[in-house]
């Protein structure tokens, strides 16, 4: 199948169509890039940003282009000789506006004689008939209202089933005939029958091992394979699925085995299941490797310090990242996840492995007619030990019976932390280890949404000692990680998966890549940051020290940032860490005194007066740190990837931050002016990225050839632990790390590096050296990284 060099991310919306796409084609391929990337294309619900509340299957969007846009921008990129790879969402459907939904809007005007029952995962016995929304803001239906065919609740719509309103019964009334139920809004996190995507409401899961479904959900994706507008697929959430080993396949022969890459969050050294149809992951894994080896080990002992002293009684700083987890991911599981623990619940019921007299099938009387034996159980027993097996699950999922250790491992350490359901643990474990039990496909489902919200949505905004390392698929347990752990993870990844998917930035990342390296930079100085975010403190005290720590983190790394910009992160990251407010019961007089916080960096003169100093100290190592990273992910094993606008500066944060619309009229034009021989200094324009990025991307594109193998090149000399160095078959990649203490050493001095060539030629500067042996010192000295190729090659 053919693959890419690299891509390049497009968020398609409204503002941004599939016309904008065609017309950046060219510049996109004068960067360097191989393939386009668009996000998700299926009409979505009106205003969506990012696309993934698919609303109809059966067309492009046409608020994005529809399907004459795509076939624009696609013919631009073929005559370009771009590929293209295309998000999809397989895992649910946008429901928040039922009468855009297609499916939705049948299923609730006929219930479970509706041609779309089959296609939504809902517990229609527990509902008594009826899907349950949760959509009252209490538990009376003050604002129904009967309207024609329909039933309004203020400002939402719903259908009513033919003849239920035919006889002029109040809406109340009315309401009771349909085939729904409209609850109060906070039932949905114990009193919900659908499965949704994560704790969303309004992303209902969608039956897509149905062979049904998957062709009707998939026909206009087949179309484009069959009329040659995709090469390839990025798959949304393969987790949710029932079977995603399966789902892959049947993909697989729907795009002609073609290039189908899966957005999959691995654990720590997890591989993906080995018989998957994929030709690799989206790249989480490889950005946590590309941060970690630029992340000095030396400053987390200060860090760590720093962090316990930001403690309070209420909230006490956790033992370790794994303990803070586990308290995060069961807050979920007993919240606003609770509604699938229970459905998982009512699955070992239903199956026969528990019942309401105990576990097991129901015992006969014994001997002599008294009670059954055993002791009686009640569910909520079983449903606790649910609970505390998806919180203790070391990984986002098994694939049964691939990860049946990692449910013992879970098992095992559920145990430990809750002796009192050992037994009821034991009991179900043979159930929920079964592939073909009902229950145990559901836990799979849920543990990794348990995973996600407890960890990527909460614990990453509790845990704040170095906040560039909490990232989407990383683990901020882990600190740094050596040059040497470094190179054999990128030797795994080139034996494993050499065409999956790298990337730096994404559209849900918690910061822009830039934003990172910069508050990586704070490894260096850690003494300096904790100075620093004492007198802050004095200056401006919030009383939730965690949080302090890290929103001066957020203004540090992505400064200058706006305003606006700051106060909408301060208040989402506040609420997802749910400790001082809280999206359901938000703290009014602490976020009043968050955002003066975020506000006094602009308007305190002593507040800003410590943040430019320390700024100072943080810029240019920052900007070191960015283009080592850059050039790291753009020329390691994998397909990189090019989040849109991020060949500049991506000083952004936490989405929508990082779907803001990028301006390409002017990267035209500073991409012209480096083709035309300037040679941008390293400042704010970002243009010194740019020159890295499409150096390499061209490279990679041009002469794929260069890029084969991987093989480690240690430096010699004073500074040789500054820098990371690796040939990829003839070109070879040169990044320094720890800048800071680079430059409190006296610099590179006698360090070099040397290649099997007599003389090499760096494409980023165009000088050519002797390649027997290259002093750091010369090579680095206009930029911090270097690409070279053998003269002859050049």
């Amino acid at each position: 199948m053919p693959s890419p060099t690299s891509t390049y991310r497009l968020q398609i919306t409204s503002a941004f169509t599939l016309a904008e796409a065609a017309e950046a084609a060219k510049y996109l391929r004068d960067l360097g890039a191989d393939w386009l990337y668009f996000s998700p294309l299926l009409k979505a619900e009106k205003g969506s940003d990012h696309g993934y509340d698919v609303v109809d299957h059966a067309q492009v969007d046409p608020d994005r282009g529809g399907a004459a846009g795509l076939e624009k921008a696609v013919a631009e990129a073929r005559s370009l000789g771009l590929g293209v790879l295309i998000d999809i969402v397989p895992n649910h459907v946008g429901v928040a506006t039922p009468g855009d939904s297609l499916w939705w809007w049948d299923l609730l005007t006929h219930g479970q004689a509706s041609r779309y029952a089959a296609a939504f995962d809902i517990d229609w016995e527990f509902g008594g008939g009826k899907v349950r929304l949760p959509v009252l803001g209490d538990d009376s239906l003050d604002g129904l209202e009967v309207v024609g065919d329909e039933l309004h609740y203020y400002e939402n719509r719903y259908p009513l089933a033919p003849g239920t309103a035919d006889d002029g019964a109040d809406a109340a009334t009315v309401h009771a005939r349909q085939n729904y139920e409209l609850i109060n809004w906070r039932r949905a996190d114990y009193d919900l029958n659908y499965r949704r995507f994560f704790a969303v409401n309004t992303l209902a899961g969608i039956r897509v091992e149905d062979e049904a479904v998957f062709a009707e959900s998939h026909a206009e994706i087949a179309r484009w394979f069959t009329e040659g507008l995709a090469d390839g697929l990025r798959v949304d959430h393969p987790d949710g699925l029932r079977d995603p080993g399966a789902y892959l396949e049947r993909l697989g022969e729907l795009t002609g085995h073609g290039y189908v890459l899966v957005e999959k969050i691995l654990e720590g050294r997890e591989q993906l299941p080995p018989e998957w149809a994929t030709a690799g992951t989206t790249g989480y894994d490889a950005l946590a490797d590309f941060d970690r080896v630029l992340v000095d080990p030396a400053g987390q002992a200060a860090l760590d310090a720093l962090d316990q002293s930001l403690a309070t009684p209420s909230r006490p700083v956790p033992s370790s990242f794994e303990a803070l987890i586990h308290e995060t991911k069961r807050e979920v599981a007993d919240g606003i996840l609770h509604s699938e623990v229970l459905r998982i619940a009512r699955d070992l019921e239903a199956s026969g492995a528990v019942n309401r007299f105990g576990i097991g099938p129901a015992p006969e009387a014994d001997a002599a007619g008294g009670s059954p034996a055993g002791s009686p159980l009640e569910p909520a027993t079983v449903a606790d030990a649910i609970g505390e097996l998806l919180t203790c699950f070391p990984v986002y999922r098994s694939y049964l019976p691939l990860g049946l250790d990692q449910l013992q491992k879970a098992a095992a350490l559920a145990a430990s932390h809750r002796p009192d359901l050992a037994a009821t643990i034991d009991a179900i474990l043979p159930a929920l280890g079964d592939a073909s039990n009902e229950a145990a496909i559901r836990f799979q489902q849920t543990s990794g949404m348990v995973m996600a919200k407890g960890v990527e949505d909460t614990a990453f905004y509790r845990y704040n000692r170095l906040t560039s390392l909490n990232e989407v698929g990383a683990d901020p347990g882990e600190f740094a990680i050596d040059v040497a752990e470094f190179h054999k993870r990128q030797v795994t990844r080139m034996r494993s998966y050499p065409n999956a998917m790298t990337t730096l930035s994404t559209h849900d990342t918690k910061r822009g890549e830039d934003t990172r390296a910069r508050i990586s930079v704070i490894s260096e100085l850690p003494t300096e940051w904790a100075s620093t975010v004492a007198k802050l403190r004095e200056l401006v005290p919030l009383g939730d020290g965690q949080l302090e720590n890290l929103l001066w983190q957020a203004i540090i790394g992505s400064w200058p940032a706006s305003r606006e910009r700051l106060h909408a992160y301060a208040e989402k990251a506040a609420r997802e860490a749910g400790d001082s407010t809280d999206w359901l019961d938000v703290n009014d007089e602490f976020e009043a005194r968050m955002h003066e916080l975020v506000d006094s960096a602009f308007d305190n003169p002593a507040v800003g007066s410590l943040l430019d100093a320390f700024l100072s100290q943080v810029l240019a190592p920052g900007w070191s740190n960015s283009l080592s990273l850059k050039l790291l992910q753009l020329t390691a094993p994998g397909a990189p990837d090019v989040y849109q606008g991020s060949e500049l500066w991506e000083t952004s944060l936490v989405d929508p931050d990082n779907r803001r619309p990028v301006d390409y009229g002017m990267r035209r034009e500073l991409l012209a002016r480096i083709d035309a021989g300037e040679v941008p200094a390293i400042d704010g324009s970002g243009a010194a990225k740019l020159l890295v990025t499409s150096r390499a991307l061209r490279l990679r594109r041009d002469r794929p050839g260069l890029f084969v193998g991987y093989r480690p090149l240690v430096a010699a000399g004073s500074a040789a632990l500054h820098v990371v160095a690796f040939d990829r078959d003839d070109a070879i990649t040169v990044a320094t790390r720890l800048p800071v203490g680079l430059a409190a050493a006296g610099g590179w001095g006698d360090t070099s590096i040397g290649t099997d060539h007599p003389r090499v030629v760096d494409v980023i500067t165009g000088r050519s050296y002797d390649g027997a042996r290259i002093l750091l010192a010369d090579l680095l000295s206009t930029y911090p990284v270097a690409l070279l190729v053998p003269a002859e090659e050049a």
